[in-house]
């Protein structure tokens, strides 16, 4: 069977400082059922199968992206392309931060937004489902749809580096850290098998080593 040819193109425009325009194309691939990133050439070479979306358009002394009227899956592009956010960047930062278990913080900040689909990781840049903290120092700016929200998912990581540094700083083997979780971290009583079986599949402290 020859592969679909992509049948729409989605150019994202951002404001910078009322000087700098990105502009971004994706393709959806009708195979796999995702948006993907592509070259300007290649947004060409498409031509009249090409139905062309332009999302936001304007200046601003706020750099950030419009989001109205757009479908979840382009604000979940917006959001992405935005906060820079790639696993690849988040993996990273995990390792600047020097976790003690960085593939177990991995997982969970897959696990907590559904591999980076779920609202409160679009609306919020929230990657471990964090509620507001009242009681230690903190990166949250407030709270929505019940759980903290904040600037950028860099902020969502290091508010958890601060919340480890607070609450597992005597923690020193993979099983006491997963012992926390299960006790005090998550409601689900599945959550730390549920990691494990993720970090297994995987293969998550291959990126770590």
């Amino acid at each position: 069977m020859s592969k679909k040819l992509p049948t729409k193109v989605i150019i994202l425009i951002f404001s910078y400082n009322n000087i700098k325009i990105k502009v971004m194309f994706y393709k959806f691939n009708q195979d796999t059922l995702e948006f993907q990133r592509v070259k300007p050439s290649t947004y060409v070479k498409v031509g009249s199968l090409v139905t062309v979306l332009i999302l936001a358009v304007g200046f601003s002394t706020t750099p950030r992206p419009v989001l109205t009227n757009l479908t979840p899956e382009e604000k979940l592009i917006v959001v992405r392309e935005y906060n820079g956010f790639t696993q690849k960047a988040l993996e990273g930062k995990i390792k600047s931060l020097n976790f003690k278990f960085p593939y177990i913080i991995l997982a969970q900040s897959m696990q907590e937004t559904g591999n980076y689909k779920s609202t409160i990781f679009r609306e919020n840049h929230n990657l471990f489902g964090m509620k507001q903290a009242t009681i230690r120092t903190n990166l949250a700016k407030g709270t929505n749809r019940g759980h903290a929200y904040y600037d950028s998912w860099q902020d969502s990581l290091i508010d958890y580096a601060l919340y480890s540094a607070t609450y597992l700083s005597d923690i020193k083997t993979e099983g006491e850290y997963f012992e926390y979780l299960r006790q005090n971290y998550a409601e689900d009583p599945t959550y730390v098998d549920r990691l494990k079986a993720l970090i297994k599949k995987r293969n998550l402290k291959a990126k770590f080593n």
